[in-house]
Parts: C-alpha cells; sequence; structure tokens
C-alpha cells in the first residue's frame, strides 16, 4: 500500500479543530483549492519569521530587568517574572574578569560570594565555548551592569539565531508537515524561557541531528547527537531510543552508524579540554552529581510535604529514570506498529525530566520541538503550555515571596506547590497521550494520511524483524479507509 499524497503539504486548519478556530483571526481555513506552495512566503520562511517575533516578544517581556531590576535586589526581577541567568554568571564566572572556562580557577571562592562557592565553570564543553564567545563579542567599555546588559544583547541575538535553526529543523523533519512547526514558533513557554540560560545550542543541535536521521543520514545524525551531548547531557538518550527502534527494524549498520559519529563528535570536543583542563572538564558531572533536590522537581515536592529530606535523591532519580526508559523499551517492542522517532523521543526526554533532581524552567524548552513533532495538535499542546506557563510564573512568584521578607510579596509556598503540580501533571497529559497515540496507531494524525515515520529515516517504512508481541505485526504502510478518515474529521480526498 502506498502513501497517500505524498507530496502535498498537510493544510492544519483542514485537520486541527482548534488551527481552524484560531486562523479566523487570519480569515479562516485555508480552502481546498488555495495555492500551499511557490510563493516567496514558503512553510519553513513564515515559521522562522514568527518564531522570530515571538522570541523577540520574549525579549520584550525581560526588559524591566534589562533597564534596572537585574541590579537592584533579587525581589524586584521575580515579582516582574523577567530574570535570567546570563547576565548574573558573566560577573560569577569570570568572563567580566577575563578567565578562561575550565582552565582558570575562579579565586577567592570562599570569601568571594559573588563567584557562588564554584572552582570551575559548571556546564559542559560547547555551552562554555558559546559562553565564551558571547564574552568576546560583549564590548569591554563601561561599567560592570552596562556589560552584563551587553553581555545579555549579545547572547539573546546568538540564542535568537539558535531559535531559527530549531524552526527550520522542525519545519523540514516532517516533510508533508512543516505547518507542525508553528506549535513551535508560536508556543508562549518556549518565547518565555528562551533567554533564561544557554539552552537553545543544545536544543538546535538536537533537531538538527533529528533532521539529519529524517534525511536518511545516520553517521551525520550521530554527529550532532555527540554535539548537543557536549552542549547539555540529554541528548544522548536520543541514542537509546534509536537503539530499541534500530532492535525492533533490525536496522544495526544506521545504529552503529550514529553511535559512531557521536562518539566521535564527543571526542573531538571535549577530549582537548579533559587533557589540557581536567579538573575544570568535569566540574560539570561532579556538581549535577553532588546537586541536592532543587527547584520545580516532583522530589522537592515529597521532601516539601513530607517533611523527609531524601537525602537518596540521587538513587531515587536515577532509579526512577532507568524505570521509565525500561517501560518506554518494553512499549517500543510490544506496539502494535514500530513507534515514530519523534514520540520515543519526546517521552525519553520528558522521563528524564520529571525523574531529575531539578527543573528550571527552561528545560521545558528541551521538549518544545519535540512535542511539536511527536504530538502535532493544538489543543493537548496548548493544555501542556498552560501548565508550563503556570510554572514560569510560579517559581518567579515564590522566589519574590522568599526574598521580600515581611513583605509577603509573591506566591507562597502551598501556591508554588500547586505550580509543581500543574507542570507535572501537564507534562504527564502530554506523555499520556503520545503512548495512546502508540498504543493506537489509528489515533496518531501523522499516520492518517498512511505514513509511517516520517522523522525515522531508514526506519521508515521498514518491516520489522523482532517483538516481544504476535500483534506487532503491522503492514509497512496502514493507510486508514475512507470510513475512518471522515469519522476523523479528515478529507477522504486528501
Amino acid at each position: 500500500m502506498t502513501k497517500v499524497h505524498e507530496d502535498r503539504p498537510v493544510p492544519p486548519t483542514q485537520h486541527d479543530e482548534v488551527a481552524a478556530a484560531g486562523s479566523e483571526f487570519i480569515g479562516g481555513p485555508v480552502g481546498r483549492r488555495a495555492r500551499l506552495g511557490g510563493h516567496w512566503l514558503s512553510p519553513v520562511r513564515v515559521v522562522v519569521l514568527v518564531v522570530l517575533g515571538m522570541f523577540a516578544l520574549g525579549m520584550v517581556q525581560k526588559l524591566p530587568c534589562y533597564d534596572w531590576a537585574w541590579f537592584r535586589g533579587a525581589g524586584s526581577q521575580y515579582t516582574h517574572a523577567c530574570y535570567s541567568d546570563i547576565p548574573h554568571l558573566y560577573s560569577a564566572r569570570g568572563f567580566a574578569d577575563g578567565l578562561v572556562p575550565y582552565r582558570d580557577q575562579f579565586p577567592d571562592i570562599v570569601t568571594d560570594p559573588k563567584y557562588g562557592g564554584m572552582q570551575y565553570l559548571e556546564y559542559p564543553v560547547l555551552t562554555g565555548a558559546f559562553m565564551q564567545v558571547a564574552a568576546w563579542m560583549t564590548p569591554g567599555a563601561g561599567s560592570v551592569q552596562h556589560r552584563e546588559q551587553m553581555y545579555w544583547m549579545v547572547n539573546a541575538g546568538m540564542l535568537m539565531a539558535c531559535a531559527a535553526v530549531i524552526a527550520v529543523c522542525v519545519a523540514r523533519t516532517h516533510r508533508r508537515r512543516p505547518w507542525d512547526a508553528l506549535l513551535l514558533a508560536l508556543a508562549p513557554a518556549f518565547a518565555l524561557n528562551a533567554t533564561i540560560n544557554w539552552d537553545l545550542p543544545a536544543v538546535a543541535l538536537t533537531a538538527v541531528a533529528m533532521l539529519m536521521w529524517s534525511r536518511g543520514r545516520p553517521l551525520l545524525a550521530g554527529v550532532f547527537i555527540g554535539l548537543a551531548t557536549a552542549a547539555k547531557l540529554y541528548p544522548v538518550l536520543l541514542l537509546g531510543v534509536l537503539f530499541v527502534l534500530c532492535w525492533r527494524a533490525g536496522k544495526w549498520r544506521a545504529f552503529g552508524a550514529a553511535v559512531l559519529g557521536a562518539v566521535a563528535s564527543g571526542l573531538l570536543v571535549n577530549g582537548p579540554v579533559m587533557y589540557f583542563a581536567w579538573n575544570g572538564w568535569k566540574r560539570f558531572y561532579e556538581f549535577s552529581q553532588e546537586r541536592p533536590i532543587d527547584f520545580g522537581s516532583v522530589w522537592l515536592l515529597i521532601s516539601q510535604r513530607t517533611g523527609n529530606p531524601l537525602e537518596g535523591a540521587n538513587t531515587y532519580a536515577t532509579g526512577l529514570t532507568l524505570l521509565l526508559c525500561l517501560a518506554i523499551g518494553l512499549l517500543t517492542l510490544t506496539a502494535p506498529r514500530r513507534p515514530r522517532f519523534a514520540q520515543l523521543a519526546f517521552l525519553v526526554v520528558a522521563a528524564f525530566i520529571l525523574a531529575n533532581k531539578v527543573y528550571s524552567p527552561q528545560y521545558v524548552l528541551w521538549l518544545v520541538p519535540l512535542a511539536a513533532l511527536a504530538r502535532p495538535r493544538w489543543r493537548d499542546f496548548l493544555i501542556w503550555q498552560a501548565g508550563e506557563i503556570a510554572y514560569f510564573l510560579g517559581i518567579w512568584f515564590y522566589l519574590a515571596y522568599t526574598t521580600s521578607g515581611d513583605k509577603h510579596q509573591g506566591l507562597p509556598l502551598e501556591g508554588y506547590q500547586l505550580a509543581i503540580t500543574a507542570h507535572l501533571l501537564a507534562t504527564l497529559y502530554l506523555c499520556a497521550v503520545v503512548v495512546r497515540d502508540i498504543l493506537l496507531p489509528e489515533r496518531d494524525v501523522v499516520r492518517r494520511d498512511g505514513s509511517d515515520d516520517p522523522s525515522g529515516g531508514v526506519l521508515d517504512g521498514a518491516e520489522d524483524v523482532f517483538t516481544l508481541s504476535e500483534k506487532a505485526k503491522a503492514p509497512r504502510y496502514a493507510a486508514p479507509s475512507e470510513g475512518q478518515r471522515v469519522a476523523w474529521g479528515v478529507d477522504p480526498r486528501d
């Protein structure tokens, strides 16, 4: 059985009731005879323009902090919900003093509070390189406050470029569904959190890796997974996803190429720093291990509600992560059809986030592109985004409450715990609908046109060679019947 209209882009306003309702602001859903290609404003270009516009709005939201709140005590930057690590770490991690990351040890770490008790930069190598390049581009004249402002601005420009790369990759990963990238472009949590920290370089490299895999280039996909892991730890989880998918499809050559590329690029980037500045290089991994339970995590919620300090949180978090990954692996090998790469990538990264000892608000950036590819439905995406916005506001208002003294300006502990719960439940909800799509593949909107795995590269349309269930024997393509398409609200002529 062949795919249906393989070269025709899927217009979301014809297949998504929320997108159709939202389109009334710009003239209503696209008609059946509308020309969707050939114009300068292609889907990819529209998505990039939208993500740049939303990113700029996120920068505007930080304006009170940029003007004054970052520099007038802790409380104001929290009450305005415009906090960012970037300007503070310009001085607190030695960039203002010309220190070189990983090589130079911070002076006076015991007596000088500005270094926060750190000896070396506690970020992976590529993130440290990103920070250093931004420091080199920051004008050296003026007061420290002025240079911190300029450092944030330089970083914002570089992070905006990363956002554009992410948008292009997400729009191109599913060939027939470029408009799904609007979920990413219009995600409010993406815009609000984009300039808090340096997460977008890793997200961009991960998006490139997924695009390379979707184009049948496993070696290049592995190279970018290795580079992304050198910027943040979570992208290495994609190798586990590829392992179980390639196991089920028997595509060991592709998996081996991906692993080879990841190891080679990871060693190429990390190797020199490991050799010349071992103590600085290992600080990130030591810090991750030593860090106690912190803001946003389920462990903090349990600790606060029970009064138990959970001193074994490392063991609990690691154990829960492994159990969740094992469950996802079993799901992959028993599902009636092989899950899509994007679905499993979302579930694994979400499991890592949910089980982690800390949930910083910018971690949502890791999931937004994956969610747009895994479950491109506006209703579910917006429900999840509502929970993330609640957490974004909750943590800043809680910190405002704890730093306002007797004024009690902000959100008390009980309110913050509700914000954590909202984040956890919203993420679990989106995970649940993705799992439902895997167990009931006829409900998967990406597969309604007969597609198998548009992001799967060599896995797309491949026969299964190993499963743990007799029911997991789907045909190569299982296009829905005309009656099913009508029941789902899909025009049977599409």
